[in-house]
C-alpha cells in the first residue's frame, strides 16, 4: 500500500491504475479530469462538487440523500421524448426505435457535411472525432449484431475502431491514424446499419426473449450467451447517446 501524506502531486497522471478502496482526505482535485474510471460505490462526505460536468451511465447516485438518477433520466427524456423509444419491449417498438435512429443521423450526417472534412478529424475536447465516432458505431454493429447475434466470429472491418480502453485483441482493428473519408466511413455505416434493419424487420417475439449462441475466437463480446434483447439495447444506446455527443461536438466545430 503507498502512503502520499502533503505530497504534491498537481498534474499527475494516472493509466491503468487500481486505486480501489482507497481513502482520500483533505485533497485537492479541482480541475482533475477522469475518463472511463470505475466510480462504483464511492463514498463521498464534505464535499464540494461545483461546475462539474458529468457524463457517464449513473445508476444509484444518491446526493443529499437523494437517488437522482431517476430525476436525471426523466428531464433528459423531458428534453427529447424520443429517447423514451429507445427502451422497447417488444419487436414493433425495436423497430420503431431503429426508424428514429436512422431519421435522427441522416440529419446529423447533412450538419456534418455542411463542415470543412478536416475539421471532421478533429477532437473536441478530447473526445472522439466525427469520423472516429462513426467508425466506432460500425464496431458496436458488428460486436453485438454480426458477432453475438447473428455468430460471426470476426465481423470487423479494418475501419473498425474499438474504444480506447479496450485491450488489445488479436483480430479486432485499431487504427488510430488512419483519415478515411466521410464518404468512406458513410459507406461501411450504411451496410451495418443495414444488417441492423434486417434483423429487427425480422424480429419476433420469440427471438427477442431467446438468448445468442456463443461463438469462438477471441473478440468482443466475450464469447459466451447473452440475451437478445440486452444485446439490441446496447446498439440502440451506443446509437442515441454516440449521436448526442456528436450534436454537441459539431456545434462546438461549427463555432
Amino acid at each position: 500500500m503507498a502512503d502520499f501524506q502533503r505530497a504534491d502531486m498537481r498534474d499527475s497522471r494516472f493509466g491503468r491504475v487500481d486505486l480501489s478502496g482507497s481513502d482520500f482526505r483533505t485533497v485537492d482535485l479541482s480541475g482533475a479530469r477522469f475518463r472511463a474510471v470505475d466510480l462504483s460505490r464511492v463514498e463521498m462526505k464534505n464535499v464540494d462538487l461545483v461546475d462539474a460536468d458529468i457524463y457517464g451511465d449513473i445508476q444509484g447516485l444518491t446526493i443529499n440523500g437523494v437517488d437522482i438518477a431517476p430525476l436525471v433520466d426523466a428531464e433528459l427524456d423531458r428534453r427529447d421524448p424520443e429517447r423514451a423509444k429507445m427502451r422497447p419491449t417488444d419487436p414493433a417498438g425495436f423497430r420503431e426505435a431503429w426508424d428514429i435512429v436512422e431519421r435522427l443521423w441522416q440529419g446529423t450526417v447533412e450538419r456534418a457535411r455542411k463542415l470543412d472534412p478536416a475539421l471532421l478529424h478533429e477532437s473536441v475536447g478530447g473526445e472522439w472525432s466525427f469520423i472516429e465516432t462513426l467508425r466506432h458505431l460500425a464496431f458496436a454493429t458488428d460486436s453485438w449484431v454480426r458477432r453475438a447475434i447473428l455468430g460471426d466470429p470476426s465481423p470487423w472491418h479494418p475501419l473498425d475502431l474499438p474504444w480506447d480502453e479496450m485491450p488489445d485483441t488479436p483480430g479486432v482493428p485499431r487504427d488510430r491514424t488512419v483519415r478515411p473519408s466521410l464518404d468512406t466511413v458513410l459507406e461501411l455505416r450504411r451496410d451495418r446499419m443495414s444488417s441492423v434493419r434486417r434483423f429487427v424487420d425480422g424480429l419476433t417475439a420469440e427471438t427477442l426473449d431467446g438468448h445468442t449462441k456463443p461463438v469462438e475466437g477471441p473478440g468482443w463480446p466475450e464469447p459466451r450467451s447473452y440475451p437478445v434483447r440486452e444485446c439490441l439495447l446496447v446498439v440502440l444506446n451506443e446509437e442515441w447517446e454516440h449521436r448526442r455527443y456528436a450534436e454537441r461536438d459539431l456545434a462546438a466545430l461549427e463555432a
